[in-house]
């Protein structure tokens, strides 16, 4: 029954955390050790304690309580203290992070709060939480960056945050004292920088379907005066990863290991079998790439591709690399690929006729190598890229093409931004 609740409420592309109640705490002890639909670790069998554990260790600050003094890293490369904020009349701190679709899906909002809020002396800063160390591939499925201070800088960058964006993942210091359960949370202080509300920001992550926005609505109080109706709300959100959660960083080094076991191999592609490959007959999303050992710009960017395929692998996506080698070189591109630990679909050029071979995949293709094209499942391009690729535009091509699953919004959060249809 737990388990047929929990694939109707979590979302397919991440760990979902629900706070309150034990149902609560039932669904994000499961969420955040994987086991949601399309995450799951069969040999993990999380327990409510779990999460209550870590709720005792990391507490979130109580209603009333003065706001806890910070300095922290930004994106801007300054850092950033609560002092700064003394002369605005109100104070909202939230919490997000890079990582997690449901934060990816109240960035807009954040962004709209600011403009509207700051001009009546409310500001505005955002704390990205996450140690990087506890978040494991599997739950990088619906991102272009890590939790990094380096991935928060491009992700302020390509959504133009107007708030500061904050890094505590170092030490989780701040974060500690303020103890937000998931991000996105938010926490509201008054004049006196007392908390006045804390909790979601609205109470659907689909902004279409919100109907309470009680992040406003506790601002809209504080600005004329009145009481906060009401002080706290549950959260929606991937659960903080907090580097002192043992089973969060064995579950990761469990997926690596997992990972690394996976055999290297390497077959060898006629005309005919490049042909089946471009029609793409997997049923998923599908990135090829074209390379070869003599390649400076290939083996440069291969690592950062078979990133991407360990990110997205839990979502239907597959990867096959191609080495336009001469057959000759097989010892040589198999020692390569395996030191990569290349444990994808891997081929190589049957023939050293390679203009042959090139256009039996796509007679357009003009220039060598490298070459990255992803197809969807009806053999539409994606994305198409002759020479060195820039990974963070091949990786919201991709996520703007995955299917959401239960998480409706994140394909159309990657696709409102890509500037055409194959980049």
């Amino acid at each position: 029954m737990v388990r047929r609740l929990v694939h109707m409420l979590i979302p397919y592309c991440r760990a979902v955390a629900i706070g309150g109640g034990t149902l609560g705490l039932i669904v994000l002890s499961l969420a955040a050790l994987g086991l949601a639909q399309g995450q799951g670790q069969g040999n993990v069998r999380p327990y409510p304690e779990q999460l209550e554990e870590q709720y005792k260790v990391h507490p979130t600050l109580a209603i009333g309580s003065p706001a806890p003094d910070f300095t922290l890293p930004g994106v801007d490369g300054k850092n950033h203290s609560l002092s700064e904020y003394k002369d605005s009349s109100f104070l909202a701190v939230v919490f997000l992070s890079n990582h997690c679709p449901a934060s990816q899906l109240y960035e807009d909002r954040v962004k709209r709060m600011v403009t509207e809020y700051r001009p009546k002396g409310v500001d505005f800063v955002a704390i990205q939480p996450n140690s990087p160390n506890a978040v494991w591939p599997r739950q990088l499925n619906c991102t272009d960056v890590e939790d990094t201070l380096e991935g928060m800088k491009i992700r302020a960058e390509y959504q133009s945050f107007n708030f500061p964006y904050l890094y505590d993942g170092e030490t989780q210091g701040v974060s500690h004292k303020y103890g937000p359960k998931v991000t996105p949370q938010i926490f509201i202080f008054d004049r006196e920088r007392k908390l006045r509300y804390e909790g979601r920001i609205d109470d659907n992550q689909r902004e279409t379907s919100e109907t309470t926005q009680d992040a406003r609505a506790a601002l809209d109080a504080l600005l004329a005066d009145r009481p906060v109706a009401v002080e706290h709300t549950p959260v929606v959100g991937c659960a903080t990863k907090w580097e002192s959660w043992k089973e969060q960083l064995e579950t990761r080094r469990q997926e690596i290991k997992e990972w690394e076991a996976q055999p290297v191999t390497l077959e060898m592609a006629t005309a005919a079998d490049l042909k089946k490959l471009r029609a793409n007959p997997t049923g998923k999303v599908l990135m090829v790439n074209f390379w070869a050992t003599w390649c400076g710009p290939c083996v440069a960017e291969m690592p950062d591709l078979l990133q991407t395929y360990l990110w997205y692998r839990s979502r239907d996506f597959e990867f096959v690399t191609v080495s336009a080698d001469v057959p000759e070189a097989k010892p040589a591109v198999l020692k390569l690929l395996q030191k990569f630990h290349s444990a994808v679909r891997n081929l190589q050029f049957a023939s050293d006729n390679t203009y042959a071979l090139q256009a039996a995949f796509d007679s357009k293709w003009d220039s060598g190598v490298p070459f990255t094209i992803v197809i969807a499942p009806d053999g539409k391009v994606i994305y198409k890229q002759e020479g060195e690729i820039n990974i963070f535009a091949l990786r919201r091509a991709i996520l703007a093409n995955l299917p959401d699953g239960s998480f409706l919004g994140n394909a159309a959060y990657w696709a409102k931004k890509l500037p055409n249809p194959m980049h």
